[in-house]
């Protein structure tokens, strides 16, 4: 069902690689409340997916961008303002990736090369974007940013690796770039502490199946889906939450703030 909640607004979206994506299912949200879009994503990762499908459903643009590339980010803000003819209105960034954990690397022996480019590649690329949109006077007066996060940033899951580490970041950069950019054009920006989601790279990390198990019986509510988070983002790039900004946002059925549910409680006791 559509409220036409983003009618005029535009915005870009990073990371849709197929169609378990949130960014994916993220974008066909947005177009059905109203909005214009253009895709983006890494060369390679373009190739792997299946974005150009994606693209025909939205009615966009694809527009390639290695975001650790300052030259790929800019050419992509460039881009977007000349395909939207001015401003945008929001952001989704939907951006992780870790070479330790692809190549099987303890965290306690994780490669500091590889790990530099996680940290580039998962956070700091939200930086490089905003600085690069913040430049060009290219986000309008009151736009919504959202990256995805997880709360491994703030508690420990071991085999998430050296993503907690990027994601911790990555919610510092929100922070400090939400004010930065609250003050000078009232644009927001927010993470968003998703639920374990069976997407494609989700379900790369080490012992994925049982985690989510785990999470869900964890949770009040049940682990939240892709579909719930792209309900979420789209109410966070509205109207209607104009005054939200630095802020952590836990999407996950309540997991984030359980000690313990009788689910785990009666399944330890088996």
């Amino acid at each position: 069902m559509s409220n036409q909640l983003l009618k005029g607004k535009k915005g870009i979206i990073f990371g849709a690689l197929d169609e378990k994506s949130i960014a994916w299912i993220t974008a066909i949200r947005c177009f059905e409340e109203g909005a214009e879009i253009v895709l983006t994503n890494a060369p390679v990762a373009m190739r792997m997916g299946e974005i150009n499908k994606l693209a025909s459903l939205v009615n966009a643009p694809v527009i390639p961008c290695d975001v650790s590339s300052d030259e790929d980010v800019e050419n992509l803000v460039t881009e977007s303002l000349k395909h939207f003819g001015g401003g945008f209105d929001f952001v989704l960034h939907s951006i992780g990736m870790s070479l330790n954990v692809r190549k099987g690397k303890h965290y306690t022996d994780i490669d500091y090369g590889f790990n530099s480019k996680t940290l580039d590649i998962s956070a700091m690329s939200l930086h490089r974007v905003l600085a690069t949109c913040m430049k060009k006077d290219a986000i309008n007066d009151w736009g919504s940013v959202i990256a995805l996060s997880y709360i491994a940033a703030q508690r420990v899951f071991p085999d998430y690796n050296e993503m907690a580490d990027a994601k911790a970041l990555l919610e510092s950069v929100a922070r400090s770039f939400g004010y930065q950019y609250g003050v000078k054009k009232h644009v927001r920006v927010n993470t968003i502490s998703q639920s374990p989601t069976k997407t494609t790279a989700g379900s790369g990390v080490k012992g994925f199946d049982g985690f989510i198990n785990y999470a869900e019986k964890m949770s009040p509510l049940g682990n939240a889906s892709a579909a719930d988070c792209a309900n979420y983002i789209v109410a966070m790039f509205s109207d209607l939450t104009r005054m939200v900004t630095m802020q952590n946002l836990f999407h996950d059925g309540g997991f984030s703030f359980t000690g313990v549910t009788q689910a785990i409680i009666e399944q330890m006791e088996k």
